[in-house]
């Protein structure tokens, strides 16, 4: 069988998706309130094991099995287009599965569960018979999951050496994958005739891309007013306005998004995301300040 460039397996893992695991791993790093000094072979595994490992094993799984849907989509990509031949796309999949939990388990039992989770959820996403991405609440919550909170409990586990992160560290993770799920609808509107035609009900196809779009945008901005209201409660008044203030920067961005969504969905994602990733290092930083006593 004819080997694929190593071109087109790069393309198939997709390295510009490893960035949102990667930085909530970063936050949950910070979030621990603890010093790197020591650690740092850990913390270099861990981001790793969420962007080069596991967040790129989905990207494989993913494309694997919407290889059907991807040629009437996006035909271009490796597998349908012939430059990953024959079950090259299924076999990096496996591969890529093995590996990261054998990185995972270098990085103690908390790690090791959370990359087990995140491997699983990658997997039921697309393949059948689970397959959750043919419902849009459930197939993004499940890629919210993966990308943001248990990637941000991973750096929060690594730094403390294997225990489990505190209950602060844990909200924070949970709400920001809460807001992750309006980035995983932006994802969908640039598939929205292949899903139609294959039957994937992601949520513009399900309520239309008017009201997918509002969903988006509540779900995003929902979880961050929780969490302004938490920084506060926790004594930490800095970071709750500074979250604040980039949460009035997304609702403007969101305005003109919903103005025609179509069309500004993936321009959405350029600008409004960046505001929602800097609250979520800045909520990390309020968990560090609180843990050295420093906040205000």
């Amino acid at each position: 069988m004819q080997r694929p460039a190593f071109s087109a397996i790069a393309e198939l893992l997709k390295p510009i998706t490893w960035f949102p695991p990667m930085w909530a791993f970063a936050c949950g790093v910070v979030a621990s309130g603890l010093p790197a000094q020591g650690r740092w072979p850990l913390i270099v595994a861990g981001v790793l094991l969420a962007g080069p490992f596991v967040c790129a094993t989905s990207q494989a799984v993913n494309d694997w099995f919407d290889r059907h849907v991807d040629a009437i989509n996006e035909p271009q990509r490796p597998i349908p287009s012939g430059r990953l031949p024959g079950r090259w796309g299924l076999g990096i999949a496996i591969l890529w599965t093995l590996l990261s939990l054998l990185l995972a388990t270098s990085l103690g039992p908390v790690a090791l569960a959370a990359a087990g989770v995140g491997l699983l959820l990658a997997w039921a996403y697309s393949a059948p018979p689970v397959r959750l991405k043919r419902n849009g609440w459930w197939g993004n919550s499940a890629c919210a999951l993966c990308y943001e909170g248990l990637a941000w409990l991973t750096g929060a586990a690594v730094m403390s050496l294997g225990d489990w992160p505190e209950g602060r560290s844990i909200a924070l993770a949970l709400l920001y994958s809460a807001g992750a799920h309006g980035i995983m609808t932006l994802n969908d509107f640039k598939s929205i005739e292949g899903d139609r035609r294959m039957g994937i009900g992601s949520l513009p196809v399900r309520l239309g891309v008017t009201g997918a779009a509002r969903v988006a945008c509540l779900a995003m901005a929902a979880p961050q007013l929780v969490v302004v209201g938490l920084l506060l409660q926790w004594q930490a008044p800095g970071h709750a306005a500074a979250v604040a203030g980039l949460l009035m920067v997304q609702l403007v961005l969101m305005r003109r998004f919903l103005a025609d969504p179509l069309a500004r969905a993936t321009w959405y994602s350029a600008t409004g995301v960046l505001p929602f990733v800097l609250g979520m290092l800045t909520s990390a930083l309020a968990l560090r300040a609180l843990a050295q006593g420093l906040a205000s």
